[in-house]
């Protein structure tokens, strides 16, 4: 099973939680961005329909998979950034 870490970050003047190198969008306070980073993490556990997948990769080569509903990643949130008492 893949696992998946959402981290808690302050990005573009406010905060976001991050997947590897990809961003949320950005929320107003920390708080905002952890409930956020915690509904995202457990939707992503939730079970699909079997289905074909197509996808790219870094060297721009196509590729087409048959993605399993049940093969979901296991999901966490990591929170190591200092929240503004201010929000």
């Amino acid at each position: 099973m893949s696992e998946l870490n959402y981290e808690i970050v302050q990005h573009d003047g406010g905060w976001a939680y991050k997947v590897s190198d990809v961003f949320s969008e950005t929320f107003p306070t920390h708080d905002h961005a952890l409930v956020a980073a915690k509904n995202a993490a457990a939707r992503q556990s939730l079970s699909g329909e079997t289905d074909g997948i197509s996808y790219q990769d870094a060297s721009g080569r196509w590729h087409e998979e048959l993605a399993q509903g049940t093969d979901r990643p296991q999901t966490h949130v990591v929170d190591v950034a200092e929240p503004d008492p201010k929000g």
